[in-house]
This record gives structure tokens, sequence and C-alpha cells, in this order.
């Protein structure tokens, strides 16, 4: 029998690997044979059916679940998709048999070739020419396995990969992500000398001391390094010095086991140029093994940054310097291939979280492609490097299981063992969700020992005590904290760790409320460091309406600005028929599947301006520079004043050298009018040379002041008298330019918040999605209608007034609504009304241009601004409220022969305009199945209620809720 199936590693956690080669930091992707492409294919139902005869095809790197096989993808956030409880898998086991013919480059003869599997999903096992090689778990790391014995230099070799996709590893790879099956990252083929460079660890200060630690190994292991051979290390063409003697093995030595020897390199670096996420300096190191002859038997290249890391009291320092962490929580993810990311797609992903202001990367829950941490490295990121354990359904029972402990220390110190050269790694992580035992505290122990050079944190040991010292975690790490309680914490004099939270604000649909009050808090109070917002990726996959498989590979081109093309859809978990899943809990990010920025982006990108307005005083506007390191001279900019009544003004800006942490005064760039209306001054900062991550004139951040508040609202128009206003029986406004009445509103299409954090239930409870009018009486004086009306909900009744005036041009509308004390808390007061077809462009001044709520419009500038209707919208992928507009002065919908009307409100108000009813929202569960209508769907708010993050965590802060009892609001409605 097959000696790797006879192991049955697909339910045996004490067998982590089988032939597999150490870990190590040596970079072997230059030079190697990228076997990536087509392999001969075939799925089978379980791990030990017979492989058939038939073969199809498969692409590699990828899943087979995306790739026209009947294992399609299944969601679970929590949950194992099966019931069997660990180390079990089920019987019905899909099995993927990958098979490829190599032709091994003559060139390589006498030489140590080595097969590098980037990773699968979840068990690999190796063969080749049907001899067995080895066996992997750990589905986010590279397995490499000695081929020399097996493969012969100019001769062809039969390559097969069997990928078991459950296994007792599956219950610790229980993360909040869609479960594939495949080859995921690239196969290589390399070669090397038989004695080779084994290893390279490289520490590297910010006071410019470089260390250089080599290990030397012989292919197969034993004997003693020949006499003569050395190592030599290069920074940028100067040569470093080896402090020691090589330590030469002794094979009875267990210290250094099969390694035949190690040296020291080291040197220090004058006038050293430091790494840091905003100038993030890289210096070329390459490391040579010698032959007594002198000549290279082995090199590794690798890219150095000059850098500490360290906690003092209750900061985290880099460089000496108390950062804040504004992270992201990233998975690899594609809408056409699943897991697997290509370095195109990890650098789009980075430059687009650059532009917009973040600076870390919490890599969940598994370290990430070696390239990413190269990016991360050059762009500038600090990295929270995550290991591949979660057992969130079943945390408690493994987490002291010690047919478990091999697992939990073998991951944690493979991605130690691998990544610990990359400058931008500056804590290590244990894991996620998956409970607290002593299996972690035996991998905390082990990196503590390998690498005391970094902080460790793991929320799971955190959250036993944000304080305890003596809990495997440096950091107080928490999930979804209340914001208050971190405050507390911080006050309470208690503290005794960095609290970065590990993630918060929960990106679900329309969400991230309250972003802003949190940055608040936390660039205020000492001890806050900042945190990482879940996720970076809406993980919705491509999929083709009319039979219900993802697109794959093939599907570039098929979807644009976050709108899958007609007949294709997003899907989220359940669009695959499984019967088990969380379904639209996937659709969690920032950005949308293709990557598209959502409004919060821009929310995000102002709370992390590296250039603020500070205040407007009498010698001029002061203006401060927020970076820890990096100076204002990589910024340009340029002045916009909007004026309510007046248009935009723009002038040249010379911004001050600031280093940072320093303000200066600027004088005003304007003479403001004296006609004593609403002002604001808006800094437009942009990249004054190209970036690696933006070309020259990418807009950076838009910090805004105010500098002249807006006169008290007054009618602009006097009463026309004798003039009435037309209403039907059912007192409902009548005008050609609506096509239906405005009406009260209290109810919005729910967001994935409203709908997790119970809210819309009680709106529904309450009967506010289905309001009956009825109408109490219509008064008529001198052109003037007055209509009282009542709406019943469970609560009580609520008592709307209105009052249509006749005036120049239009129609002036003055409401009340009264809410009885039952209704404490509901989406929104306001009107609500539609229009006749053909208006197709808003113009509004208020803030904008993007979708912003009252608690999530920070990053929303006031000024004038311009949008087609069509584009107002967001489409989040599960139909919901969105589309608002936050501090509307006034607003105009017009077609395209300029003509439309116009609404002027009494003060800034929260206003939408979309294609869409809210009960056409509600009714469907994803955008392919949404009819626009041809006018505007307009909502008018006295108040709306905050958005929060209740999908999971924090609601909004009770100053965005809407209280119960009388709310008064007016708006005026003109024809163009």
């Amino acid at each position: 029998m097959d000696p790797l199936l006879a192991l049955r590693p697909w339910e045996t956690p004490e067998v982590t690997s089988w032939g597999r080669l150490p870990m190590n930091a040596t970079d072997r992707r230059p030079g190697a044979l990228k076997l990536d492409g087509d392999w001969r294919f075939q799925l089978l139902p379980a791990p030990d059916a017979p492989v058939a005869e038939v073969w199809s095809s498969a692409y590699v790197p990828g899943v087979w679940t995306m790739q026209d096989t009947d294992d399609l993808p299944q969601y679970t956030n929590v949950r194992m998709p099966y019931a069997e409880f660990p180390p079990l898998s089920p019987a019905d086991n899909p099995t993927g048999v990958y098979e490829r013919t190599v032709d091994v480059p003559a060139e390589w003869a006498g030489r140590r070739i080595v097969l590098q599997v980037g990773a699968a999903e979840s068990v690999l096992l190796v063969h080749v020419d049907g001899r067995p090689v080895g066996i992997s778990k750990d589905s986010h790391l590279a397995a490499d396995f000695d081929l020399t014995g097996l493969v012969r230099a100019g001769e062809r070799a039969v390559v097969r990969l069997t990928v078991v996709k459950w296994s007792d590893a599956s219950h610790i790879e229980d993360q909040d992500q869609w479960w594939h099956g495949g080859v995921t990252r690239s196969v290589l083929l390399y070669a090397t000398d038989p004695l080779h460079l084994a290893d390279v660890s490289v520490r590297a200060g910010r006071y410019g001391e470089l260390r250089v630690d080599c290990r030397v190994r012989e292919a197969g292991g034993g004997g003693a390094l020949p006499e003569g051979w050395y190592v030599s290390g290069e920074l940028d063409g100067h040569l470093l010095t080896q402090d020691t003697e090589f330590d030469r093995a002794n094979t009875d030595d267990d210290r250094v086991s099969d390694f035949l020897g190690e040296a020291r390199l080291q040197t220090t670096v004058a006038d050293v140029r430091t790494w840091n996420a905003e100038t993030p300096e890289l210096y070329d190191l390459t490391v040579r093994l010698h032959r007594a002859d002198g000549t290279v038997a082995d090199a590794s290249h690798h890219r150095v940054g000059f850098r500490d890391v360290e906690i003092v009291g209750r900061d985290l320092l880099v460089n000496g310097e108390r950062v804040f962490v504004r992270g992201v929580n990233r998975h690899d993810f594609h809408p056409l291939t699943g897991r697997t990311v290509s370095y195109d797609d990890m650098r789009a992903d980075l430059v687009v979280l650059k532009r917009f202001g973040f600076n870390a990367i919490r890599t969940s829950h598994y370290p990430g492609d070696p390239a990413l941490y190269d990016l991360a490295d050059e762009l500038g990121f600090y990295v929270v490097d995550e290991a591949d354990i979660e057992s969130h359904d079943h945390a408690h029972e493994i987490a002291d299981d010690p047919r478990y402990l091999n697992a939990f220390v073998d991951r944690v110190s493979r991605m130690v063992l691998r990544d610990k050269n990359h400058p931008s790694v500056i804590i290590w992580s244990l894991g996620n969700e998956s409970d607290y035992g002593a299996n972690h505290d035996a991998a905390a122990g082990w990196v503590r020992r390998h690498d005391p050079t970094r902080p460790i944190q793991y929320e799971g040991a955190a959250k036993l005590g944000w304080a305890d010292p003596d809990l495997a975690s440096d950091i107080a790490c928490p999930m979804y904290a209340a914001l208050e309680d971190c405050v507390a914490h911080a006050l309470s004099g208690e503290q005794t760790k960095p609290l970065i939270q590990c993630e918060y604000s929960h990106a679900m649909g329309n969400s991230n409320g309250t972003l802003a009050d949190h940055w608040a808090a936390i660039e205020s109070t000492p001890g806050l460091q900042g945190g990482f917002i879940w996720e970076f990726w809406d993980h919705g996959i491509l999929q083709r309406v009319n039979d219900g498989r993802p697109v794959g590979r093939g599907g570039a081109g098929l979807y644009d600005n976050g709108v899958a093309a007609p007949g294709h859809r997003w899907a989220y978990g359940g669009d695959f028929g499984e019967r088990i899943h969380d379904g639209a809990f996937i659709a969690d990010g920032v950005v949308f599947p293709d990557r598209t920025p959502k409004p919060v982006m821009y929310e995000h990108r102002e709370i992390a301006a590296p250039v603020r307005l500070e205040c407007f005083r009498h010698e001029g506007v002061v203006v401060g520079n927020h970076q820890h390191f990096r100076g204002t001279d990589w910024l340009s900019a340029r002045w916009e004043l909007a004026l309510a009544d007046g248009g935009t003004l723009t002038a040249p800006a010379e911004l001050p050298d600031l280093r940072p942490g320093e303000t200066a005064a600027v004088p005003l760039p304007f003479e403001l009018p004296e006609d004593g209306g609403e002002a604001w001054l808006t800094l437009r900062v942009t990249t004054a040379d190209d970036e690696p991550w933006a070309p020259r004139g990418t807009v950076v951040c838009l910090p805004q002041v105010r500098l002249r508040a807006a006169a008290p609202f007054e009618s602009s128009a006097p009463v026309v008298q004798n003039r009435s206003v037309e209403v039907d029986g059912e007192g409902l406004l009548v005008h050609p330019l609506l096509a239906s009445a405005p009406v009260l509103s209290l109810w919005r299409a729910p967001t994935d918040n409203d709908e997790l954090g119970g809210t819309a239930l009680r709106w529904r409870t309450w009967g506010l999605d289905t309001p009956v009018r009825k109408v109490v009486d219509v008064r008529r004086v001198a052109g003037q209608v007055t209509v009282h009306a009542e709406y019943a909900t469970e609560p009580g009744v609520v008592r709307h007034v209105q009052v249509f005036t006749p005036v120049e041009g239009g129609i002036r509308v003055e409401e009340r609504a009264e809410l009885p004390d039952g209704l404490a808390d509901v989406a929104r007061v306001g009107s609500v009304f539609e229009t006749a077809a053909g208006l197709d462009l808003m113009e509004w001044y208020g803030q904008g241009p993007w979708e912003s709520y009252p608690d999530r419009g920070f990053g929303a500038p006031v000024g004038h601004h311009c949008v087609p209707v069509d584009e107002l919208f967001t489409p989040y992928l599960r139909p919901q409220e969105s589309g608002g507009r936050h501090g509307v002065r006034r607003f105009t919908l017009s077609a395209p022969d300029a003509t439309g009307l116009t609404v002027a409100l009494d003060e800034p108000r929260q206003v939408s305009v979309t294609r869409y009813r809210a009960d056409d929202l509600t009714a469907v569960t994803h955008h392919d199945e949404l009819v626009p209508r041809a006018g505007c769907v307009v909502h008018l708010d006295a108040a709306h209620r905050g958005l929060g993050t209740a999908s999971c965590g924090p609601d909004t802060s009770p100053s965005y809720l809407i209280a119960p009892g009388v709310h008064r609001w007016s708006w005026t409605l003109r024809a163009l």
C-alpha cells in the first residue's frame, strides 16, 4: 500500500508533515523553474478512492472549486461545514489529483533538486514517478521536498500532487472565509549546490547595526563542512565582516542537528536610513556561500530595513516613536480565482490601501504569499503576521488538546522562520478565535526564544485580561470592544499593554459608523493606539446567473465599479446551493469584490490625513503635520473655497515645511465676500512627485475648515397671495414634477447592521415597514393647505402635519412629526416622494461627493457637487439603504434639456436620491434582481439613524439615535 495513504494524514493530527524540508528564510523564487499552468486533473470522492484513467485539466495555482467541478465554494463563519468532531473529517471528502510531466534541466546535474508547493488546502501528498515523497499540512505555507534521489537532470519526471480537502487540520483552519480545495500558490522546481545556505537570519536595528547569521547544510545531512569554505556578505555594494570563523558542526552535536556550519556577518552602517511605514528605506543584502577556491556555491538575496520594534510601558514603538496603527484585516481573495492571487493582485491591494491612509495589515488569519511581505517592505506597511490557526467551532476543546500541540507549534514556528527577515513584520500573531490554552503557550514560548525582537499578540489570550502580564499576548488586542470600554481602560490607571484592536468597525454592507469618533478618542487618549478594520474585501464570487456556477479565470471584464455585468452577480453564502452557510456575512470589506473602494474608504482617508487644518483664527489657517516620521516636502496642495451662494474659488497653496507634529499658521488665501453666506475652506493635498504607490497628483486628503457659518434660514421667496396649492382628496400634494406626493417616512431598507443587530426586527414589529396613513383633516386658508395625518404603529400613533404654502416659483413645505414615547430609535424621520421620469443629474451644495451618513460623514467635504443620479446609489452586495448624502443644504435634479426641480432645505439635512424605493431593496437579495425606476425616489430626512457596526460589534453611539417627540423640518420645491 502507498505509505502516504497508509498514514491517513487527513485524520491524524499528530502527523503535521512527512518528508518535508525545514522552513527557512532563503528565497528560492529567483531562478526557479515555475510549474504553473494546466495540469492533468481529476476529482475523487475520497482520498483512498482509485484514480481513474480519464483525466481532465485544472490550472495551477488555483482552486478546483472555481474550475467547473461539482465541488463548489461554501461559506461559513464559525460553523464547520460538516458535523464530525475533531480530529475527524467526513467520509465524503473531495480529493484533487494533479499530475504533470516535468523536464528536469540538464544543467542541474550533480545539484540538489527541490520541489516547492506554495500552498495547498488542506493536506498535500507528493509523489514522483509513482514513488512517495512526502506530506504537508498547513494550507498557507510552502512545503519543500528534496527530489534529488528521485529525478535525473536532463530527463523527464511525472509529479503528482494529491490534495485532500477535509482533514484534522481543517478544524484549525476554520476561518471566516470561503472553503475551497486545491493548490493555491505557485509550484516551483529549483536546484542548489549539495552544500547550500540552509537559512539566513537578519537583524538590523535603527542605529545601523546589522547582524546576519548563516547556516549551511548538505543535502542528506551528515558530515562536516569542507575546509576553506566561507560565507561573505554584501550590503549595497559594501562588504560585511565575518564576526567568527565557521562554527563547524560535529555530527554528535544536538545543538546544530544536521547543519554543517554556522557563521555570523556583521557591520554598522553610518548615517543609516531607517525603515518605517512612511519612509520604507531598504538596503540590498546578498549572502554568498563560497567554496575553498572562492567560487560561489550558493547565494541568498534579501532587502533589509533598519528598524526597531519595542513595547515601552503601554506604548508600541517603532524606532522609538509611538505610532498609530491604522490597519485593515486582509484575506487572500479574488472574485475569479478564489484564494489564488497574483503578484499584481497583491500590489494593487496594497496600493489602494496606501492611497486611503492605511499603514498596517493583519494577515487574517494565516500567513500571506511571500510576495505580500516583499511589497509591504517596499511600499511601507506594518504587518501583524498571523499563524494559520483558527478552531472557531471547537476552540475550547482544541486549545488544550495535546494531539494538536505539534500543529500549533509547527504552524507558528514555520511562519516565523519564513518571515523573520522582513522589516514590515512588527508583531507575530498566534492565530485567531481559538480560545486560549497550553498549545498557545507552547507556540509563544518557541517564538520568544527564537525571535525576542518582536512582540506577540493573540486576542484569545488578551480577552482574559487586557492588563494581565502572565498571558501570552504582549498587546491588548480585543475584537469589537466598545469605544467607551477602551477609553475607560486607558484612563483607569491599570493599563499595562498597548491597546490595539485586532478587529473593529465591521465593514459589512453600509457600515463603519462612528469610525471618526473612534479615531478622535484614539488620538486624544494615551494608551490607545489604533486597530484593524474588518476587513479589506467583500468576498463576492462572480457567478453566472443562468447556471449558478462561478465564472472562473475567464471572467475579466465582467464587472466594473463594484457592479457585475448583466447575467452575472456577486455570489455570497448560500448562492452555490450550500445547506450550511452564513449568507452575506462574507461581504464585509471596505472594497467591493473588484477592489472598487466603498464610501468608507474616503472616510478613512480623511481620518488618517497626514496634513490637517487645525483651525481658523485671526492670523490665518493653522496647518498641522500629523505624520510620525515624514516631513511635508512630498506633498503639493491647492486651496478651494466653497461659498454657499458663489460657487468655488481656487488658488495655489504653499505648504509650510513642517516636521512631524509641527503646526504653522498660513495666511488666508482668499478675501471672503461680505455677503455673510456660509464658507468652507478645503486644502486639496496631492502627491508632489511619483510615489511607489501613487503617480504625481494623486489626492492624499481633503482637510477642511469652516470659515463662516450659515446665516439663519429664511425663505428666499415671498408667499404668493391668492394662488392655491393643489391637494387631492387624500391630502396629497399634486405637482407636475412629482410622480408621487411627499409623505412621512420612518423606515429604511435595513442595512446589514440593522438586520443582524436586531433593530430591523424591532422596526418591523412596530409596523414601520408597512405604515397605514389616515388623513384626519385638510384645511385650506388663503391658498395655503394644512394636512393632518396619522400613522398607526404598534407603540402608538404618529401624528404628521404638512403645511403647503405657495411661494414665488414653487411651494414651501413645512412638516412636523410627533413620535410617541414607545418609538425610540426609528430609522429616519422625514419626507419621501418620487419625481417624474427623465431627471438624470443631481447637483447639490453640502457634503459629498460620495455617500455619507450622520455617523460616517467626516470624509465628505462640504462643497458644490454634481453626480448622475444612477451613480448616487451604492451597490452593496445585499441591497439595502444606500446612496445617502449628509448635510445637504439644497439640490437640483435636472434633465438633459435643463428642466427639472430644485429643493432648498431649512438646514443641512440627510438626503438620498436613487432609483429605488425601500420596498424595492428589501424585496430582493442581489442586485441583478433590482429594476430601477424611471423617476427618482427622494428622501429628505429631518433625522436619520446612524449606521454603527452592529452586524459584528458595537452599534452606533446614542447621539446618532432618533428620539421620540416632535421633529420639524421644512423645504421649498421649485421648478427649474
